[in-house]
């Protein structure tokens, strides 16, 4: 029921816009500050989650721990830019409506990236909005350019499947 009303309904659609964007801003301004600093670093970060892997009560899990140290710290260049330009993308492509659900799965992977990481913050009122907008599917788009690049890409797709099966037709 809750289902069918987030993927049909044309109010909840009005919601899921105001939930989007709201999440689109929440990156789009995170992911900016870092750009627009000009000196953003992720190892600090790294770093500090490493260290929160040990103790009693540990907030980072062993494995996330191995994966920092193997993968992020090693190619923290990487993920230097990854991490800011990420963000503003994916804020970018909520606010407009653009690939939503891609770009609030990207969204729900640093979500869950930073929780892992052993940090709370908003990371999850922004995960829990984010998978209503998820579960929702186009619905979360159809108010904004997510309305017209499906049907079009769908067309172009079906053009090009009918030409693959007929190639000496067209």
């Amino acid at each position: 029921m809750v289902n069918q009303f987030l993927r049909k309904n044309r109010y909840a659609s009005l919601l899921l816009t105001v939930f989007r964007v709201y999440l689109g801003w929440q990156w789009l301004n995170a992911g900016w500050g870092k750009i627009s600093s000009g000196n953003f670093d992720a190892s600090g970060f790294l770093y500090g989650a490493v260290k929160q892997a040990t103790g009693e009560h540990p907030a980072v899990q062993p494995w996330w721990r191995d994966f920092l140290q193997d993968v992020a710290i090693p190619h923290v260049e990487l993920f230097n830019v990854l991490v800011p330009w990420g963000e503003f993308l994916v804020g970018f492509a909520l606010i407009i409506g653009v690939f939503t659900n891609f770009a609030m799965l990207m969204g729900l992977v640093m979500n869950f990236a930073y929780m892992f990481s052993g940090t709370t913050s908003t990371n999850p009122q922004m995960a829990l909005l984010g998978m209503f907008v998820i579960v929702a599917g186009l619905n979360a788009g159809v108010i904004g350019l997510d309305r017209w690049i499906y049907p079009y890409l769908k067309k172009l797709l079906s053009q090009k499947s009918k030409q693959e099966k007929f190639p000496l037709s067209a």
